[in-house]
């Protein structure tokens, strides 16, 4: 299966549903006044977010999305059942626009918001709704108004903290914090200052044996000053919330000792989920006081990103004060001996 994060569908709206051209009939009752209903409006064409999706995988292949008809009116006055609504579900961080004319119809920053891309068409008047003193038995009744239809481009952005931080958009694999490929972003945190960013595809059990994309890419983790080890909380074990931390940092370990003696700062993501923000808060009490506080964000709405961009910049000018602090230490030593 591929991560999707970019897709084009049509969306048709219903349209609305005739009216009715009828007159009152009882018995005695020879010229009965119009009573012919309206037409039901069409469906609407509804994307809403959804906390659960994290790509546009279901949406790959349905290159169409049509709402139901509204229904036709009725004599005795009676109008029309409006037509069903299609639901095109999406996940939280989605952008949708109109291709043709590139206005942005939705974005999508908390689940369960709901935007509708496609409005139905209006029903169709009656010939009751025509009736005057100067016209008292039309036959004529309106049809129902078209649907509208439009091609929607659907972009699934803020996939990766990278791409909130700096003006990178990763390719993301369908696992948790997993890009395909180490992508470099400049990340700006106050006037004249700013770092780079390297965002490392997600390590597995026994990456350091080569075990999935592991061993490539923690060459790369040897280059940085300062890890920031990003952490799901809406996946971590309830049980054990420690445990997917624990083995990232054995597999560092076992590749390199001093891998695991850098600086970390560690994150918990997907925080505007409510199971997210619970086990953040277990995570927090659980981990080893060296690496407290946890600093909990949203990738999809952005909450304590920046905040969290600041914290990145401060450590990084200690770690940089540091290292000049012991090189000209080691200097002098050198020139004493």
């Amino acid at each position: 299966m591929k991560f999707i994060d970019e897709t084009k569908i049509r969306v048709i709206a219903g349209n609305g549903g005739p009216g009715c051209v009828s007159f009152y009939r009882a018995k005695f009752v020879r010229r009965g006044p119009p009573d012919g209903g309206n037409g039901g409006q069409g469906g609407d064409v509804v994307a809403e977010a959804d906390g659960q999706l994290t790509t546009l995988l279901d949406l790959r292949y349905r290159k169409e999305c049509k709402a139901s008809p509204g229904k036709r009116g009725a004599d005795a006055g009676c109008n029309g059942r409006r037509g069903d609504d299609y639901v095109i579900k999406v996940p939280v961080g989605t952008l949708i626009r109109d291709v043709a004319t590139g206005e942005l119809l939705a974005d999508f920053k908390i689940p369960g918001e709901r935007a509708v891309v496609a409005a139905g068409g209006r029903g169709g008047k009656g010939n009751a709704h025509f009736a005057s003193s100067t016209n008292r038995s039309p036959r004529y009744a309106q049809p129902g108004e078209p649907g509208a239809e439009r091609e929607l481009e659907i972009e699934l952005r803020l996939l990766a903290v990278i791409s909130v931080i700096s003006a990178v958009r990763p390719k993301i694999a369908d696992y948790p914090f997993t890009t395909l490929v180490p992508n470099l972003g400049v990340v700006s945190y106050g006037e004249g200052k700013s770092f780079v960013a390297a965002d490392i595809p997600g390590l597995i059990e026994g990456a350091h044996q080569g075990h999935g994309l592991g061993d490539k890419f923690l060459r790369h983790v040897m280059r940085t000053r300062l890890l920031v080890h990003l952490l799901d909380a809406s996946q971590l074990d309830e049980q054990d919330p420690l445990a997917t931390w624990k083995a990232v940092n054995r597999e560092m370990e076992l590749f390199d000792p001093e891998l695991i003696d850098k600086p970390q700062i560690v994150v918990a993501n997907k925080v505007d989920l409510p199971e997210g923000r619970e086990k953040a808060k277990v995570l927090s009490k659980k981990l080893p006081k060296a690496f407290r506080p946890v600093h909990v964000i949203s990738a999809a709405t952005t909450e304590g990103v920046q905040a969290l961009v600041y914290l990145i910049g401060r450590k990084l000018d200690e770690v940089r004060q540091q290292s000049e602090t012991d090189r000209d230490t080691a200097g002098a030593q050198e020139a004493n001996t």
